[in-house]
């Protein structure tokens, strides 16, 4: 969470790390020409110019993050991505390497429309990079559990928020723009990490284990790299990737392997155990 003294979507990116922004610095890779959509103040724009030597041209409009934005890029379009129009604006330009939306599409009304004009600004070998929240997050549900679907100014449930995506939607997006997945990476973290970790905790526990075999509920973000459709049985089908077991520790593997199958008086012996070794 940014501070005070920050833009709402600034925030320090550890290349290194598991982060959506490092994730997509790393897939963009070195020396490309990125258009990126709704680029914010360039938390992510500054290291695609400083690290990989990209050039970039920027779409926002957003006054104050244009200000902070315009020491990355090359050029930047003060335009409202939900203008139907608003890729008219780069009719003079060079087709790009890559075109960018780092949790860009779910702030619009009609995403599938924006998608498919990305499309129309790749060069012919380019990609489509983006990254969208998961609404069928386990802290998400314990929201909608706890009847208090609470809008915040970031985050999954981010106020300016216009659609929703769960896994499948998530697929039918990029099928529907002719776009096929090369490469999807979840973002994974643990509902009591995230900030809706105080509902998360105040559901009963029996409640916890069962959500627990839910199979994409600690998927916080995906990460999706695109190119335009050629052989619809060659891309990745989102429904059918597993999480990276890294994200999980040992004990929590374990816990969840007994959960679902121990009946409940033993599941109880478990949970004390499990929590003593954690001390």
């Amino acid at each position: 969470m940014p501070s005070q003294s920050q833009h709402k979507y600034e925030y320090e990116i550890d290349i290194k790390g598991d982060s959506t922004g490092a994730r997509i610095v790393r897939l963009i890779g070195k020396n490309m020409r990125v258009l990126e959509l709704g680029a914010g103040p360039g938390s992510i724009t500054k290291h695609l110019k400083n690290i990989g030597n990209c050039s970039v041209v920027a779409i926002e409009n957003d006054s104050k993050a244009i200000q902070k934005l315009s020491a990355y890029c090359e050029k930047i379009y003060n335009v409202d991505l939900n203008d139907v129009n608003w890729f008219r604006a780069l009719e003079n330009e060079e087709k790009f390497d890559v075109v960018l939306a780092a949790d860009v599409l779910e702030h619009l009304y009609d995403p599938w429309a924006v998608l498919n004009a990305m499309n129309s600004l790749l060069k012919h070998n380019g990609s489509i990079i983006v990254s969208l929240p998961h609404i069928g997050h386990n802290a998400v549900i314990a929201c909608i559990l706890a009847g208090d679907f609470e809008y915040r100014d970031w985050g999954l449930l981010d106020r300016t928020h216009i659609r929703f995506f769960a896994m499948k939607n998530i697929q039918g997006l990029f099928d529907s723009a002719g776009l096929r997945i090369n490469e999807a990476q979840f973002v994974v973290t643990r509902p009591e990490l995230t900030e809706f970790a105080n509902q998360w905790r105040k559901l009963p526990e029996q409640l916890r284990i069962a959500l627990s075999l839910n199979k994409y509920g600690m998927v916080y973000q995906v990460v999706i790299k695109t190119v335009p459709q050629n052989d619809l049985k060659n891309g990745i089908d989102l429904m059918s990737l597993t999480i990276d077991a890294q994200k999980t520790s040992g004990l929590d593997k374990i816990k969840s392997f007994f959960n679902s199958y121990l009946p409940n008086p033993l599941r109880e012996i478990l949970r004390m155990l499990v929590h003593k070794l954690r001390k």
